[in-house]
């Protein structure tokens, strides 16, 4: 296996979770979520030789997973069925309390625009505000206030 290839699945074991997280929170059903992980596997591995250093390579994972799923979210119109309360977890797991705080959290997340979701999934990954800016383009001062007001509107959501 070449060089390239070797130092790719590196890169991409480390960041597997954090893709699965962004895809997760951009797609409803398991199928359309393994379908958004290849894409951004894909313009991962497509764009991977290109890549010069200029940015952290976390930085520009996240620019590309970020833009990967919000681009294939506007060009694939999809019919979603929303119901109007979330599934009876208990009755499946009777003891798994996270779980289904979990699942609320993921469905109160759907509900956000798509730059709403972008800078909180960064957020959950405990980034900084700076490192934040850095991936999304906007000012350090903007993505505090804009978190501030997220975590705000997912407080009443989740109530």
């Amino acid at each position: 296996m070449e060089s390239i290839e070797k130092d790719f699945l590196a890169t991409l074991s480390r960041y597997n979770a954090m893709i699965h997280k962004l895809c997760r929170l951009y797609r409803d059903s398991p199928e359309d979520r393994e379908d958004l992980f290849q894409e951004i596997v894909f313009q991962l591995w497509k764009s991977y030789p290109k890549f010069k250093g200029e940015s952290k390579l976390s930085t520009w994972i996240y620019r590309i997973a970020l833009n990967t799923a919000i681009a294939s979210f506007r060009k694939k119109t999809t019919t979603i069925n929303y119901q109007n309360q979330l599934p009876d977890f208990a009755e499946e797991h009777p003891n798994d309390e996270v779980l289904i705080r979990q699942e609320r959290l993921f469905a109160v997340l759907k509900l956000l625009d798509d730059s709403e979701k972008a800078l909180i999934s960064l957020y959950f990954e405990e980034l900084s505000y700076q490192q934040i800016a850095e991936i999304t383009g906007v000012n350090e001062n903007y993505v505090g206030v804009k978190l501030n007001r997220i975590k705000a509107k997912i407080k009443t959501l989740m109530q």
